[in-house]
């Protein structure tokens, strides 16, 4: 028996039980009335919207995470806890790793550990694009407990999605590039996730509008390791390319050491822009040109919608994106 269930045996929304178990003076005395008698009679104990009864919430987000390794994954971790806790909630963390089946063993573990909502981070949680089918395990979760997707587009009744602008951050970030003369541009990326994708159209719609071929020889799948992009661009020895966009800084940061190793100058004879504007990006020398997907707005804004969706509010938007912006350092010369 959940808040769904509820509703349908009152024929009241979901949000007009959580108004009636928040105490809300906007719900009808006749409409109260009715929703108390089924919750009595069929023995419901809210949970999520419990709080304004004094009822037993457990006060708890499930936070989900493929790799905890990751300094994207890592800083939104730390932005959502401190958010949560500033509200009064608990939080634990699963690791998924990117396996669908592994996902979505994993959400089942945390909500059986009766948390009062569920934050999934990373775009991996929004599938490859290969079917709907991939994300029916966030749809199902959703039918006990909100479940909030960052930097992953996923539709569902009580599914809320935050997104930042990649495909349009990458696509200026390439026009720039082109604009400054830059004839053979490198894309790295390490998945094909939502995000990734975003990112790819970004990149090849700024070629086609300059009149530029999208090359597949200039679009490489890697690991997102230093080293590793580093040894495989130097494998490459036929490889002509005179700047490189990659999808996380950890790959820019690669190619810059590439450079290194061929004796090339930075940035005239190569352009690096990175992604996520992470420690990583003033860590090297020089320093990275990298874009800033704004995790810690994008992770402030998820906080204050789950809140707001448990209180029982009505939300103007379940899906809402941020702009990123690019922060200009010593790769690139636009």
């Amino acid at each position: 028996m959940n808040i769904y269930d509820i509703a349908k045996m009152a024929g009241v929304s979901i949000a007009t039980v959580s108004r009636v178990v928040n105490g809300s003076d906007k719900v009808s005395e006749k409409t109260k009335r009715r929703v108390m008698e089924v919750i009595e009679k069929e023995g419901y104990t809210p949970n999520v919207f419990a709080q304004g009864l004094g009822l037993n919430t457990m006060h708890t987000a499930g936070i989900l995470v493929p790799d905890i390794s990751d300094l994207y994954m890592s800083s939104a971790i730390s932005f959502l806890e401190e958010g949560l806790r500033n509200h009064g909630y608990n939080c634990i963390l699963g690791c998924s790793g990117f396996r669908q089946e592994s996902m979505a063993q994993h959400v089942q573990m945390l909500l059986s550990k009766k948390i009062d909502g569920l934050i999934l981070v990373g775009s991996a949680y929004a599938g490859n694009g290969a079917s709907e089918r991939e994300t029916d395990y966030i749809r199902e979760a959703a039918a006990q407990v909100p479940v909030f997707v960052i930097n992953g587009a996923v539709q569902g009744e009580n599914v809320f999605s935050a997104v930042c602008g990649d495909r349009e951050a990458m696509r200026e970030v390439t026009r720039a590039l082109l604009r400054r003369g830059r004839k053979r541009i490198l894309f790295l990326t390490d998945s094909e996730s939502y995000s990734a994708r975003e990112k790819m159209a970004g990149y090849e719609e700024a070629l086609t509008e300059a009149g530029r071929p999208v090359l597949g020889e200039l679009k490489l799948k890697l690991r997102n390791r230093i080293h590793a992009t580093r040894d495989l661009l130097l494998q490459y020895r036929n490889l002509d390319f005179d700047a490189v966009v990659a999808t996380d800084d950890g790959m820019a940061v690669g190619a810059v050491k590439y450079a290194a190793a061929r004796g090339l100058s930075i940035p005239e004879d190569l352009n690096i822009v990175g992604y996520n504007n992470s420690s990583l990006a003033v860590a090297c020398e020089p320093e990275l040109t990298s874009i800033d997907n704004r995790t810690e707005e994008i992770c402030r804004e998820t906080v204050d919608l789950f809140m707001r969706t448990l209180r029982g509010e009505t939300v103007p938007e379940k899906h809402f994106s941020v702009s990123c912006r690019i922060v200009k350092r010593n790769t690139t010369d636009f």
